[in-house]
């Protein structure tokens, strides 16, 4: 490792945590301040300015270490942050940041289609799972410590397995889950900052554009930057899923994911992030060793974690209602 690489892992972290320290004392921080409403789980004004601080501090690394599909990746991270960002400030319509979602996506496909008969079939699908993601960090942004941790323990998931095959990929990879370990500084409980829509969207779309150059890289099969990110992926997916079922406006902010119920049951936040943590590190180290395993122990890996996510929700959901913690949408 040169003095180059301990740069890209250190510097990310202290200027992620540095600058969401002076961010939140600025008026700009007061005028994005997260205020509680009846859907928030905290309860004191909060600047959303961390995902600023934690961008601002590893995407100059990152693209210094990209090359290829990475910097492209990294391009349309950035132009979504400026969407976001400017979201944050003056609320967009929702077919204005869903118009800038796909493009990105769309653009990043394009920059490395496809190939093969079913290309356009396969195509499709990667623009909707890129866009699913890129809204699946702010879906789940909504507790102190989460999306952070997420971001952490993915993203040096990434860095882990394509250090050695595709370095233009493991580095930014690593920058990224450094400025993220500096964001914790702030974000864990009780939360200081937060990261904001300027911070969730673009790290959603990462998780989804990075797990693409890996695949597209043959670095890994499509199934393990899911089961990376499952702890997200899960939770989002079925909580959407069933609020869809029930033909709630699944747009509207909610209190009905997983770990939000488990907040309202009465898990304290530090606990709960702590418990998220350790199924993110599971989840993560299980992708690891199904990939490093290959053959029938990668299903055998990804059947238990899809047991696993089912029988948590089941007793979560029943926790939640024997307190009277479970939230309906109103119409």
């Amino acid at each position: 490792m040169t003095t180059a690489h301990v740069l890209v892992i250190v510097v990310p972290c202290v200027i992620a945590a540095a600058l969401a320290w002076m961010l939140a004392r600025t008026p700009f921080a007061r005028a994005l301040a997260d205020v509680p409403n009846e859907r928030s789980l905290h309860a004191s004004p909060t600047p959303r300015v961390g995902g600023l601080a934690l961008l601002a501090a590893s995407l100059p690394f990152a693209f210094w270490t990209s090359a290829g599909l990475t910097t492209a990746a990294l391009a349309c991270a950035s132009f979504l942050a400026l969407v976001s960002l400017a979201d944050d400030v003056r609320s967009l319509p929702v077919h204005v940041r869903l118009a800038a979602h796909f493009t990105a996506a769309i653009v990043l496909v394009l920059a490395s289609p496809p190939e093969g008969p079913a290309a356009a079939v396969a195509g499709a699908i990667a623009v909707v799972a890129i866009v699913w993601s890129t809204n699946l960090f702010n879906f789940m942004d909504g507790a102190d410590g989460l999306a952070g941790g997420m971001a952490l323990v993915g993203f040096a998931s990434y860095a882990a397995v394509a250090h050695a095959a595709f370095p233009a990929l493991a580095w930014p990879a690593a920058a990224i889950a450094s400025g993220a370990a500096g964001f914790l500084l702030l974000n864990f409980p009780p939360a200081r900052v937060f990261m904001g829509d300027a911070g969730s969207i673009p790290l959603g779309f990462l998780a989804a554009a990075l797990g693409w150059v890996g695949i597209t890289h043959d670095i890994w099969p499509a199934w393990f930057p899911l089961l990376v990110f499952s702890p997200f992926v899960a939770d989002a997916t079925v909580t959407l899923a069933r609020r869809a079922w029930r033909r709630e406006p699944v747009w509207r902010a909610h209190r009905s994911h997983h770990y939000q119920r488990m907040a309202l049951a009465g898990w304290p936040r530090t606990r709960l992030a702590l418990s998220c943590y350790a199924i993110m590190v599971a989840a993560s180290a299980s992708a690891l060793a199904a990939l490093w395993a290959g053959g029938i122990w990668s299903y055998v890996i990804i059947a238990a974690w899809t047991a696993t996510y089912a029988a948590l929700f089941i007793a979560i959901d029943r926790r939640a209602s024997s307190n009277g913690a479970r939230e309906r949408c109103p119409e």
